[in-house]
């Protein structure tokens, strides 16, 4: 994916300088002294620029500074991806939490993407960023976690440690205080973000390189499952979860879509999409385990339970003012490190009898694809990312609502929605456009919050209600040898982060034909931390092509793979015998300032 650098031949001075150097002796005294002493310095310099002029130097460190010590976990330098069986995963960005290089809490940033090695050869089935802590499943299905959030900021264990084996998980989603895993049998657990007061496995006498997690043990960390409150169908189950801030939602392989409120925050924008559930009394008998006694909960959004919350003290009436409540519950509710504010998933009533295919969060609202290519939003909306247009000016939606994207085309131009992606305040939907020919174009629109460019649209603007194009990767057409005439480039996957940054894999692979590259990486949005890879601290407002290093002037088009895997290690660096042949791909996941490109499990 990423070419070598270059080796360069620096020369120490330039002609100019030299110049410069030279007319400068001129306005210097005369004296034989002096001469002798200028002539001696010229002689010093050239022999300098001779030197300097044989001397190879790597353009990823300074001729003028010591060389930087060499790190043993995470390489400045970018290496080339070849096609052997080496599976290597690449992280730029923020690394103040320790998130994407926990060997080395000594480099807080990392400008260019660059190989992490304790994930060498190691394809992952799913990865998770927060802003203090990670989590990962590898290919057995065991869930790994780690980072400052995870064992304390002061805590000097730093590799990533098994909190959940056995269970054969597929999804892991993180929140700031819990972790939630779907096994392949659709069961849900969670898990406490805080390793601090659980206890640590045996660890190997090698504490870094292969084998450097836990060996062989099998211990895993207090876990604990959260159920449905409705019946399943015969052979229904969970296929997928999304974590927001402060509530989840799941999706059956039915097509129904339940919430689960982790904490009592969960409905602060109406994001739930219900008010009223139970949760189990804290202070029910330890001998009522099996079946505690349960409280009755009423959470109210915000905007509802106090309509003047933004007015101006002569508007807002002293009768308006209502005292918040949280229905009797106090703040917390945790009964062990891993019961969070509620145990169960709650199937919500507005959307019974319509069949989902897709769910998607932000950090305070939700989204639906229906099957039928429409999608639904509800939750915060004070930036407009529920993309119901610039009429709608209201920041709650309580209410599952369908959002319109045709607004922008003719009335002759079909749209139907493809895919909906969500992080922070910022909302990306996938929409096929078809005007009756055999042509079809697919657009990507953006709404919400693009204060640090993340809208595309080459606009800094932190207020956006109707979805509008981003720029270079909507209306993207190539020619088809099977159709024998043009047909759309799609996005493949989009991943948007909570902190304002994107990260868009176009789909340049499926037509490429034998012996084809791979697909188009494109980035955009808030670079604060070096999180979009360029090496630069510029935010970008439209999406632009990451580059690898040392292809010429502007360098070559970063390409992610897909292959067939030689060889597969698990996280603890054994040899995993399953994974031999089997597909794997390189996939892009946007953290808190940060970005991770690692090979997943297909």
């Amino acid at each position: 994916m990423f070419a070598r650098a270059n080796q360069v031949k620096t020369l120490s001075f330039s002609r100019r300088a030299l110049g410069r150097a030279i007319s400068s002796t001129r306005s210097i005294s005369a004296s034989r002294s002096h001469r002798t002493l200028l002539l001696s310095s010229c002689a010093v310099a050239a022999a300098g620029t001779l030197w300097y002029t044989s001397k190879v130097i790597h353009n990823d460190a300074s001729p003028t500074s010591p060389a930087p010590p060499v790190q043993p976990e995470l390489s400045q330098k970018p290496v080339a991806i070849t096609d052997d069986a080496t599976l290597m995963t690449y992280a730029c960005g923020s690394n103040k939490a320790n998130i994407i290089s926990p060997a080395t809490p000594d480099i807080d940033s990392v400008p260019i993407p660059s190989p992490v090695s304790w994930l060498e050869n190691v394809a992952l089935r799913d990865l998770a960023l927060h802003e203090q802590h990670a989590a990962c499943v590898d290919g057995r299905g065991d869930v790994y976690q780690w980072g400052d959030g995870f064992f304390g900021s002061h805590g000097q264990e730093r590799a990533p440690r098994l909190t959940l084996q056995g269970k054969n998980i597929t999804q892991v989603q993180v929140t700031s205080d819990r972790v939630f895993a779907l096994s392949s049998n659709g069961q849900i657990y969670v898990l406490a973000s805080d390793g601090t007061n659980q206890p640590s496995p045996p660890q190997p006498a090698s504490s870094w390189g292969f084998g450097w997690l836990i060996g062989s043990s099998t211990t895993s960390h207090d876990s604990s499952e959260i159920t449905p409150n409705e019946k399943f169908g015969r052979a229904e189950k969970f296929v997928s979860i999304a974590a927001g801030r402060d509530h989840l939602l799941a999706l059956t392989s039915s097509g129904r879509v339940f919430a689960h409120p982790i904490t009592k925050n969960a409905n602060s924008h109406g994001q739930l999409g219900f008010r009223k559930f139970d949760i189990p009394d804290p202070t029910s008998h330890p001998s009522q385990k099996e079946a505690p006694n349960r409280l009755q909960v009423e959470l109210i959004p915000k905007s509802v339970l106090d309509p003047y919350a933004f007015a101006s003290p002569a508007i807002r009436s002293s009768s308006s003012q209502a005292p918040a409540s949280d229905g009797g519950v106090t703040g917390g509710v945790k009964t062990s490190a891993t019961a969070t504010f509620s145990d169960r998933l709650l199937e919500l009533p507005a959307l019974k009898g319509i069949k989902v295919d897709q769910i998607a969060v932000g950090s305070r609202s939700s989204y639906v694809k229906t099957d039928s290519g429409r999608v639904l939003g509800w939750g915060a909306n004070e930036y407009g990312q529920i993309g119901l247009g610039r009429d709608v000016t209201v920041d709650t939606i309580t209410k599952p609502t369908e959002i319109v994207l045709s607004k922008s085309v003719s009335r002759n131009t079909d749209s139907k929605c493809l895919g909906v992606f969500a992080g922070g305040d910022l909302t990306l939907f996938v929409v096929e456009r078809s005007d009756g020919t055999s042509i079809r174009t697919v657009d990507v629109l953006a709404c919400g919050n693009g204060q640090w460019g993340g809208l595309g649209n080459s606009l800094f603007r932190n207020s956006q209600g109707e979805p509008l194009r981003a720029k270079n990767v909507s209306g993207l057409l190539e020619f088809s040898e099977e159709t024998q005439n043009l047909q759309p480039i799609t996005p493949h996957a989009i991943s948007i982060s909570p902190t304002g940054h994107v990260l868009l894999t176009l789909d340049t692979a499926s037509r490429a034909g034998p012996g084809g590259g791979g697909r188009d990486l494109l980035a955009w949005g808030a670079n604060s931390e070096y999180q979009l890879g360029n090496g630069k601290r510029t935010s970008l407002a439209a999406p632009a092509w990451l580059k690898t290093p040392g292809e010429g002037v502007d360098g070559g088009r970063v390409m992610l793979m897909k292959k067939k895997a030689v060889l597969i290690r698990d996280a603890r660096g054994e040899v995993w015998k399953g994974g031999k042949g089997i597909d794997v791909e390189q996939t892009a996941v946007a953290g808190y300032e940060n970005s991770v490109v690692y090979w997943r499990i297909c």
